[in-house]
């Protein structure tokens, strides 16, 4: 179950209308010109561009299970349940960028070294481990491990940047999820290219996906589907703000002999956030099979929109989604690639599904604590029909989802608490510290179940060079 992947989102909520401190948002057009400057032009050179840094997490969950649901684990060759379950991991990530060479064409590497202590070892706990935990055949936490998680090389001409190896990359289908002790991370070739003041471009290649909580690169797979695999990931898009108070994305993503998805997302903001201001969020997904349908037949179209209102220190949050297909909406495992106002705890993406939420979140700057804040928000969705499902992706027995035929007005709510405080000053500046607890309550067929969780993330950065 791909249950609490996305809890620490809950935490990012009050910042979606978090503009209490910006001017009253400008609806002016904004032209599109040549860059003012070339990026190139100001490179510094291999060694002296260098930097060396990182951060440190430690991550905390523990995590309940309850209406007679249980996590199973193997000790002494039997198989075993618990309602409960922790994990503890410290995860500290070593960064190495070079500078940039002088000249034309511009050359530079970055290499980032992974490393995580699970600081709970126990196979009761950790429930034989996740992608929380590694653990071993036998289920037994591996106590220390480490990986390269960054290795590349770039070349930069003026504003456009191709790079090659192991790398982060984010849009709005492929991106890099972070929400664990170590982030994931891809093996491609892409490119981004800011040549425009307002008008910027991405796109890559992928075959392999460093995972949160693996030691080695694996195929990308579906995050609903029954483990089929794919060799390869191409996406392009561009990032485009015709106003400045509108920002846009388009991209498309061919997954190879699995489906074709194209997503277009866009942020409006009016008004002034001192008396009062509102942001409308939209985010669209359009999902189509390709190639040999490895995950079936597939015509999906989901569609979130936010309406955010903010005064001074207060953010009052609707977001509404909508699942329209008779299958998940489903996205690459290891990858953040669904941004859903309601992708929380549960993506709310089942068939057919409708979901509403309410967020409040609460900016403590206002009154005088700057980088406390405070949220908590209520998720139910509602109508889940997998009845017309004629696929086997999503359903065969002994696979990781429900069976979406047995889905016929399933329903779930969630309701969320946290708190963030980001450190202002002093040698600990800009460490943050998380705290969210979550109740998910579900229907007998929904497939993300009854669970709570407690989760306590504290992220240190640190610089050497």
């Amino acid at each position: 179950m791909k249950l609490s992947s996305k809890a620490l989102l809950a935490l990012a909520i009050s910042s979606i209308t978090a503009t209490a401190y910006a001017e009253p948002a400008s609806q002016d057009f904004v032209p599109t010109t040549l860059a003012g400057a070339s990026a190139q032009s100001e490179a510094k050179g291999f060694i002296d561009g260098q930097s060396l840094g990182g951060t440190t997490r430690n991550w905390y969950s523990t995590e309940k299970k309850f209406r007679g649901q249980r996590f199973s684990y193997e000790k002494h060759n039997q198989t075993r349940t618990d309602a409960n379950r922790t994990n503890w991991v410290q995860g500290t990530i070593l960064n190495y960028s070079s500078g940039f060479t002088q000249g034309t064409v511009g050359v530079a590497t970055e290499v980032a070294a992974y490393n995580a202590v699970v600081l709970d070892r126990s196979k009761r706990d950790i429930k034989g481990g996740s992608n929380r935990t590694l653990a071993d055949s036998d289920g037994d936490a591996v106590g220390q491990w480490s990986k390269l998680g960054l290795a590349n090389v770039k070349f930069r001409v003026s504003n456009t940047t191709l790079t090659a190896g192991r790398q982060n990359f984010s849009s709005g289908i492929v991106d890099t999820i972070g929400n664990r002790a170590l982030p994931s991370s891809f093996e491609g070739v892409s490119f981004n290219s800011e040549e425009f003041s307002n008008l910027s471009f991405q796109g890559g290649i992928f075959d392999r996906v460093s995972p949160r909580t693996e030691q080695s690169l694996s195929k990308f797979r579906s995050e609903y589907g029954n483990g089929q695999e794919t060799d390869k990931v191409k996406t392009l898009g561009f990032n485009y703000q015709p106003f400045k108070s509108l920002k846009t994305s388009v991209f498309a993503a061919n997954v190879e002999d699995f489906w074709n998805q194209y997503y277009f997302g866009a942020t409006h903001e009016l008004g002034d956030a001192q008396t009062l201001a509102l942001t409308t969020g939209l985010n669209y997904y359009k999902t189509t099979d390709t190639g040999s349908k490895k995950m079936g037949n597939i015509d999906n179209d989901t569609y979130s929109l936010s309406l955010g209102l903010t005064h001074q220190a207060h953010s009052l949050t609707f977001s509404y989604q909508e699942v329209n297909g008779d299958e998940y909406f489903d996205y690459l495992h290891e990858t953040n690639g669904i941004y859903l106002a309601n992708s929380l705890t549960s993506d709310f993406n089942s068939p057919n599904e409708k979901s509403f939420q309410i967020a409040y979140g609460i900016n403590m700057a206002e009154y005088g604590v700057p980088g406390l804040k405070f949220n908590v928000y209520s998720a139910r969705g509602w109508g889940i029909d997998g009845t017309h499902y004629n696929g086997t992706a999503y359903g065969t027995a002994g696979e990781s989802r429900s069976d979406l035929r047995l889905m016929d007005g399933e329903k779930h709510q969630e309701y969320g608490v946290g708190t963030s405080y980001a450190i202002q000053s002093g040698p600990l500046k800009a460490t943050t510290i998380r705290g969210t607890y979550v109740t998910h309550r579900a229907s007998a067929q929904q497939a993300d179940g009854n669970i709570k969780e407690f989760r306590l993330v504290t992220t240190i950065p640190f610089n050497i060079l």
